[in-house]
């Protein structure tokens, strides 16, 4: 892929390479618009908070293409775009914050063609612009944040269009845009140890796309996979939900435990629990020892969104559990851990993927085990830093047993069992250059499940390539 090789050369060419995680770890705060932040106190007049506001921009190009196994199609896109961001410094105790990007295709395959031997609709590239207007190239804006917030002390409240992460809700942000979320967010520390967070979301503006959506109307924007009886999912549009009620606790121990409670209640479809422990341990060499168990625990809420079988998100009386495990150790420079995740048979782990990635020690961007039950998935992670040539290096590799793509109770996107490997390099510029940052990220997934000689369980799912070259500038 010609493509593919000019741009390899032109990142290595450019400088040192480096390794950065493609999305932020869910406990973090969002951390999109990187550039000065206001930290001066309460101004003496409104109009002295709108001039001492921060104005922050960031710049982005991405070049994504998909090799797939013959004879199934490639696929290849450029995208490239930009945003401002600006908050107002703080007028006694408010500030008030807005942002918008635009986005330009200016390069792709013809993301409007379904793969000719299966009829499947191109899945990654897409992303990068306008799922529901593929065709559509240059109007790809939106206005994201729209919000104001209140802070005191400890505590802070944000009313409005803002980014938000949870482990259920959050950036998800490997495209050129994240998530974005309406509603009111409350977040107040109890001591030093305890963090309390609380909030009503009721709308959603999904990653890959422009438009904002009520709860209900947002499931289904993305494709829906098929019913548990193997029929198409009819829920797209069907949903009847009020919002979203979320609900987390974490608190830390001075011996370095860690322990987070959050629980979702979407009203009318369903609800979702997590207790997650974390520990962290240093030896006599300073040896950093790690280790993680997390459950989590869904129940459907009276009809799942619908009463009409055929057209409801999550089945009457369904239900989903989870288990996982981790532990590693980190070093100066080097950081290793294994991860384990179980979904039980008793049903599908479902999350609407517009909402965000899911919060299991085993994801790993490129693929998600959303919409699966009776799931063993398996990840070792390696990590390297060079922090004097601000380099980091990364690899993970993964196998993830799934069920049968024929068992449609409990694989609903039709993804056979699969192994894979993630490449991950990052570049930050310093300099002239600072403020600019290069990240190249492999990813292959080979097929370790019977397909049964059907082309729509592969292309674009197992048996490929998929190549993503990033260069941000944030100011």
């Amino acid at each position: 892929m010609p493509l593919v090789r000019f741009f390899l050369i032109l990142l290595l060419t450019s400088g040192a390479l480096t390794l950065f995680a493609q999305h932020q770890e869910l406990s973090d705060q969002p951390g999109l618009w990187r550039g000065q932040k206001g930290t001066q106190g309460d101004t003496l007049s409104l109009l002295s908070a709108f001039k001492r506001g921060i104005m922050q921009g960031h710049f982005r190009y991405f070049f994504m293409a998909t090799d797939n196994a013959r004879p199934y199609r490639d696929y290849y896109a450029h995208a490239i775009g930009g945003g401002i961001k600006y908050e107002t410094a703080s007028f006694h105790g408010f500030r008030l914050g807005v942002s918008g990007f635009f986005a330009f295709n200016i390069g792709s395959s013809n993301l409007s063609d379904p793969d000719p031997l299966t009829g499947q609709m191109n899945r990654y590239e897409i992303g990068l612009f306008d799922i529901e207007n593929p065709a559509n190239r240059n109007d790809i804006d939106r206005l994201e944040e729209l919000y104001l917030q209140y802070e005191k002390k400890k505590t802070s409240v944000r009313v409005g269009r803002q980014l938000l992460n949870t482990p259920f809700i959050n950036l998800q942000d490997g495209r050129m845009r994240p998530t974005e979320v309406s509603g009111v967010w409350a977040e107040t520390k109890v001591g030093s140890n305890t963090r309390l967070q609380a909030g009503f979301l009721y709308k959603v503006s999904p990653r890959s796309t422009v438009n904002w959506y009520d709860i209900g109307s947002s499931i289904g924007v993305y494709p829906t996979g098929v019913n548990p009886n193997g029929q198409r999912s009819g829920y797209a549009g069907e949903i009847k939900s009020k919002g979203i009620l979320l609900l987390g606790l974490n608190h830390k121990w001075p011996g370095g435990t860690q322990v987070k409670i959050w629980n979702q209640f979407t009203e009318n479809v369903f609800n979702t629990t997590l207790v997650q422990a974390d520990w962290k341990v240093k030896d006599k060499a300073k040896t950093q020892w790690l280790a993680g168990i997390q459950f989590i625990q869904q129940n459907a809420i009276k009809s799942g969104g619908n009463a009409d079988p055929a057209h409801t998100y999550y089945e009457p009386r369904g239900q989903a559990r989870t288990f996982g495990a981790r532990i590693g150790l980190e070093l100066s420079r080097w950081e290793t851990n294994l991860n384990y995740n179980r979904i039980t048979a008793a049903g599908r782990y479902l999350m609407p993927r517009e909402w965000g990635r899911e919060p299991f020690f085993t994801f790993m961007p490129r693929e998600r085990n959303e919409g699966f039950g009776d799931v063993h998935a398996l990840v070792l992670r390696l990590g390297y830093k060079i922090p004097a040539q601000r380099i980091k290096l990364a690899a993970a590799v993964g196998y993830f047993d799934l069920p049968d793509v024929k068992n449609y109770a409990l694989n609903k996107y039709g993804v056979p069992s699969y192994t894979q490997l993630n490449l991950d390099l990052r570049y930050e510029f310093g300099g002239w250059l600072q403020g600019l940052d290069a990240q190249l990220l492999a990813v292959y997934k080979a097929r370790t499940g019977p397909a049964y000689g059907e082309g729509k369980y592969i292309v674009n799912k197992v048996d490929m390539l998929l190549w993503n070259l990033v260069f941000n500038f944030h100011f």
